[in-house]
């Protein structure tokens, strides 16, 4: 295998094919990078069983071939390279021979035969929905995924697709966020994606109206961007019906401004770091917010105006649980629903319908 490439274009490739090198695998052939060189095109393949990424590098191809390499080591020497062409030869003794410029390596390969096969996808069953969209939609629900691992399936977000709409779903237990977009597709399917993948996949989603092709099999998705495809197991089991946990109505509602409510808390939670609960209370009054916080390091009073329609309540939260919500909000006047002081809170963009999130309150000791 003899092929010379030009510096960022390698590099590009290395760094979305290491997304999914974890470095945690009991096989040493999956440390390495797949390189398939052929045609005009060189092919990059990491994975970890569980994600597989692969993603095409213009070349200027010799004589084709494939070897696997140590992903670490080889994404460190181009790195490290000067801003030129690079040429790389396979050699004698299974090393090849990485020269730029002035600088020239030796470096031990692997096999090829033993790397995985990627699994097979028909791309039969595929929607398509706009890149930045996507992107949007991951960010606004990923945080909510649960980090416990007893629950597994919690561990990854909801992808459905139901009468033409495509749904995000997160939920830890303490909190569900929704995300929403209309698509014109007359496809149902409903798959649970492990978080991880769907936060690597939102890395290589670019801010653009382009669009990324998704194709489903039983146990697997199939992320297609043109140049790179990113291939995941599903999780085994049924999600949450997360529609069940969603009140249906409410008694009180509070209009407010999402970045003045932040800022408030973010202060009130300053005084709310003693121990793991991060406890804030609200008091609703009609015109005004009161959010205190008392700990061992001090306490704190805060005060905003809003809009109350309905009764008077206090009501207490973990505050980095609104705050992942008012953060991934967009926005700029949020609209919270409640009942009473014990039962959950539901949070909307005043003008936006595709996004919901709800946060179960913290009891107060009397």
């Amino acid at each position: 295998m003899i092929f010379t490439c030009e510096k960022q274009k390698i590099l590009e490739g290395i760094s979305i094919v290491q997304k999914a090198i974890t470095g945690k695998s009991t096989m040493p052939i999956l440390e390495g990078i797949y390189i398939n060189a052929n045609n005009s095109t060189i092919t990059l393949i990491g994975s970890d069983m569980d994600v597989s990424i692969q993603t095409l590098v213009d070349a200027t191809i010799m004589e084709e071939g494939s070897i696997v390499i140590d992903a670490k080591i080889f994404g460190e020497i181009i790195r490290k390279l000067p801003n030129s062409t690079i040429r790389i030869e396979t050699m004698e003794n299974q090393l090849i021979k990485i020269t730029c410029e002035k600088s020239i390596f030796d470096v031990v390969y692997m096999n090829t035969n033993e790397f995985p096969e990627l699994p097979e996808i028909n791309e039969n069953l595929k929607i398509s929905v706009n890149q930045n969209i996507l992107k949007n939609m991951i960010k606004g629900t990923s945080f909510a995924i649960a980090q416990d691992e007893t629950r597994p399936i919690l561990q990854g977000i909801l992808f459905e697709v139901r009468n033409k709409n495509l749904n995000l779903v997160a939920l830890d237990g303490y909190r569900l966020a929704i995300k929403s977009e209309f698509l014109d597709t007359d496809i149902d399917i409903e798959v649970v994606i492990p978080g991880k993948t769907l936060n690597e996949v939102s890395k290589i989603l670019e801010d653009i109206d382009e669009i990324v092709d998704i194709t489903f099999t039983n146990n697997h998705i199939l992320f297609n961007l043109k140049r790179t495809k990113i291939i995941s197991r599903l999780l085994e089991g049924k999600f949450i019906n997360y529609k069940s946990l969603l009140p249906q109505e409410h008694k009180l509602f509070v209009n407010v401004n999402r970045q003045e409510l932040q800022n408030a808390i973010e202060r009130a939670s300053l005084m709310a770091k003693d121990g793991n609960t991060n406890l804030i209370k609200l008091d609703l009054h009609q015109d005004n917010l009161v959010i205190t916080s008392n700990s061992q390091l001090g306490k704190v009073r805060d005060e905003i105006s809003i809009k109350l329609q309905g009764d008077e309540i206090e009501i207490a939260f973990n505050s980095k649980y609104l705050l992942d919500v008012l953060k991934n909000m967009e926005d700029n006047e949020v609209v919270m629903k409640m009942t009473s002081g014990i039962s959950p809170c539901v949070i909307e963009e005043h003008n936006n319908e595709n996004a919901k999130y709800l946060v179960l309150p913290v009891r107060l000791m009397r």
